[in-house]
């Protein structure tokens, strides 16, 4: 006899047993006996880790969760869930009781169980930043400045937590380091390692091949750009495509590549150059008169965001978010050099054409994620795991090389210590990856 039964997708055919079945023990005992025989001792006695994520989603973000938590869980660790990043650990006072459910959530098999592909954040995103105070090293030892940080670690101390993985972007790396150096700067906080995973879907972090989620929001962008290029030859029109990339070109670059864009502009192709509109958009008007002499009629060109950075301060300004930043999708680059297009191709030809601006921003974060991002994402985590438990570090970015190998690197080779800004990642105008994108394009 046998005995049908399912796990979401797949059927399995079993032998009936003389007694009742215990499926989870049928499925993930020998398996887990297997792993703990593999899996080094928990010598640094840490028994309860922390993980939140801050700043924007990104695809994948919920393989590096489940990974986390999955490889806590089996080794008998306790793992909390901090909801919406910092939300509601900066201004943790020793009168907050922290509800369950909506400050944290205590992270189990049933929560993550199949959540490794899904889209968004299981535990949320926030921008909130606890160290936005933080101008200079010395602020981390100043009561008037260190506060909200020293309310996290109010929060660690409630929570009896070991070690926190952090999870987000170069600003809340920035915050991660705080959290890491401030421990030798002021007395009698709690004790807490701290390792970083790093996110951005611009993949411009220092220290890092690929980041998680990149080529999911590239090739999101990609297929974009190819509906918008259909939509361009088919009304003869041009498309100004607005991609994200504050500090590098990489997302543009890629999606650009992917999506067979006509010309494609970032940061690097600046340099340290106040963007000059005027020049760039008759570059452009010229590329539309040689196109149509040649029967295409038609064409894509995809920006950086950043390029808003590089624009004159009287039409750069704009909104300002919680870390300081310009919201460039506020300046409009895009819709600014659409216009300017229009306008210098008209002066110059005589003829008018259609410009039209379009961003492709927010939609790319919480795409469906690609298998690539799945395995890089769920090995961070294992990673940060593997740094805290069997490495015993603390103070250390999760990374990988070659095969998807684990290295850590020192939060100090990240981060300028005079300046104690993240160091970025730019695409080298000498490398193979820049010069790929000059033989693709429309010449």
């Amino acid at each position: 006899m046998v005995f049908l039964t399912s796990y979401k997708s797949c059927i399995f055919y079993l032998p009936v047993p003389n007694k009742k079945p215990n499926f989870k023990e049928f499925f993930w005992g020998e398996m887990q006996t297997m792993e703990k025989t593999t899996i080094k001792d928990n010598k640094f006695n840490i028994k309860h880790v922390g993980i939140l994520f801050s700043g924007g989603p990104a695809p994948a973000a919920n393989a590096v969760i489940s990974a986390v938590s999955r490889a806590c869980i089996n080794n008998n660790l306790k793992i909390t869930g901090f909801l919406y990043g910092y939300k509601y650990l900066e201004g943790f006072h020793k009168g907050f009781t922290p509800i369950k459910g909506t400050h944290y959530i205590e992270m189990d098999l049933p929560i993550i169980d199949g959540i490794r592909n899904t889209q968004g954040v299981l535990i949320h995103n926030s921008r909130v930043n606890p160290g936005a105070s933080i101008k200079t090293w010395d602020d981390l030892a100043d009561p008037t400045k260190n506060q909200r940080l020293i309310n996290v670690f109010n929060a660690f101390e409630y929570y009896k937590l070991d070690a926190l993985v952090s999870v987000g972007g170069d600003d809340t790396l920035k915050t991660a380091n705080y959290l890491y150096k401030i421990q030798d700067m002021v007395p009698n906080l709690r004790p807490v390692k701290i390792v970083h995973v790093p996110k951005t879907i611009d993949n411009d972090y220092y220290g890092i091949d690929w980041t998680f989620g990149f080529f999911s929001a590239a090739e999101y962008a990609g297929m974009s750009i190819q509906n918008l290029k259909a939509d361009s030859f088919s009304s003869g029109n041009w498309f100004i495509i607005e991609l994200m990339g504050r500090k590098a070109g990489w997302l543009t670059y890629a999606a650009g590549i992917a999506g067979e864009a006509t010309k494609i502009v970032a940061v690097e192709d600046i340099g340290d150059e106040i963007l000059d509109m005027n020049r760039l958009a008759g570059d452009i008007s010229m590329l539309i008169e040689a196109r149509k002499r040649d029967g295409e009629n038609y064409g894509v060109v995809c920006i950086a965001e950043g390029l808003a950075d590089k624009l004159p301060d009287e039409i750069k300004s704009g909104e300002i978010d919680s870390h300081g930043n310009i919201v460039l999708t506020s300046v409009g680059i895009g819709k600014i050099l659409a216009e300017k297009v229009m306008e210098a191709h008209q002066k110059r030809t005589g003829e008018k054409v259609k410009v039209i601006p379009k961003q492709i921003g927010y939609e790319t974060r919480c795409t469906r994620p690609s298998g690539f991002d799945v395995i890089l994402g769920s090995q961070l985590g294992v990673g940060a795991y593997r740094a805290l438990v069997e490495e015993g570090l603390t103070g250390v970015m999760i990374s990988i090389k070659e095969q998807f190998d684990l290295k850590y690197v020192a939060f100090e080779d990240l981060i300028d210590q005079e300046t104690g800004l993240t160091k970025i990642k730019y695409i080298d105008k000498k490398s193979d990856f820049w010069r790929l994108a000059r033989f693709l394009e429309y010449k």
